[in-house]
């Protein structure tokens, strides 16, 4: 069995802190206090992950592709074509701002990429939170007002967030993620956001962080009212989002149990271990880890104890 496992890119943020260093007991080799994002899988030119084991240590995931472009990704992937999925973690000790991503029918012209992404809360603290959508059907104009008035909080939809929430943010959905949360992103390859209320905050530098307002209003659908978070808990097995981008799993596997995910060519995956400790083929994979399954081997996890994961798959079309 073959799987690919990869350096994190750590990025610091202003609202980031230190349980990527704590939970999944990291040496991150950066003096920041504020490490907000560990970007698991991203193969853009800005940034690219880099194999950190195996016969393939050191290569590229663009370039693995390249090579064997049918092996990992299937018979119908073009070899210039990027990996489909971002994976990011999000350490949320502050509130993040308040944004949104461009749908694919504007993106072009707006020059951005569209943008969805599903949110899986891992840690949340007591009074952690997101925030998802409006209360209730608003105008556009109304809303510009409530930015201008630093009254737009008292619109947004804001729901308590617990472990084992999830929830899909389309393109076009207003979000935050609340100070508190500890949360795998797992989204479209895009890097495209923009800022509609930053509140009142400076940057790193100390400087107000730009907003993008007018880009935003373009963006927004104004229809998405209260939506809610998935809840897993006592599910062995359950899917948490289903959309045309990708499809992502949950599931609980026993002490010493084993589970076939998937037979030889037979789509390419992702597995992320949210909890525990697994094996698969010769490479044991840790809690916080993700690792992809290429198209071409078949994925038979053995767990070392109780364990939780997620499954990525569906985008390798």
């Amino acid at each position: 069995m073959i799987i690919f496992k990869f350096e994190p890119i750590y990025k610091q943020r202003v609202w980031g802190g230190v349980s990527l260093r704590t939970k999944f007991n990291r040496n991150i080799n950066l003096k920041s206090q504020k490490i907000g994002e560990a970007w698991e899988i991203v193969d853009r030119e800005d940034a690219m992950s880099v194999i950190s084991s195996g016969k393939w240590r050191g290569k590229s995931l663009r370039s693995i592709i390249f090579e064997n472009s049918s092996d990992i990704m299937g018979p119908n992937w073009e070899k210039n074509k990027r990996f489909p999925i971002l994976v990011k973690w999000l350490d949320c000790q502050e509130r993040l701002s308040l944004q949104v991503h461009p749908p694919a029918k504007i993106a072009h012209q707006l020059k951005g990429e569209p943008k969805t992404e599903n949110w899986y809360v891992v840690d949340a603290k007591k009074d952690a939170a997101l925030f998802v959508g409006l209360k209730k059907k608003i105008k556009k104009s109304t809303f510009k007002k409530a930015i201008a008035e630093e009254k737009v909080e008292a619109i947004c939809h804001r729901i308590k967030s617990q472990s084992g929430d999830s929830i899909l943010v389309e393109s076009g959905r207003l979000h935050a993620i609340d100070g508190g949360n500890l949360i795998l992103e797992i989204q479209q390859n895009s890097d495209t956001t923009y800022r509609v209320y930053d509140w009142g905050r400076l940057g790193i530098d100390q400087k107000p962080r730009e907003l993008h307002v007018e880009k935003s209003l373009k963006c927004i659908d104004f229809d998405d009212i209260k939506p809610s978070t998935m809840k897993s808990k006592g599910f062995s097995e359950t899917t948490l989002a289903d959309c045309k981008h990708f499809r992502i799993k949950k599931l609980k596997i026993g002490n010493r149990k084993e589970k076939l995910l998937k037979l030889k060519n037979v789509d390419c995956s992702i597995v992320h271990v949210i909890s525990g400790t697994i094996k698969i083929g010769s490479y044991k994979v840790s809690a916080g880890e993700q690792v992809i399954s290429p198209f071409s081997s078949k994925c038979l996890i053995k767990s070392f104890e109780n364990s939780t994961l997620l499954i990525t798959d569906s985008f390798s079309k």
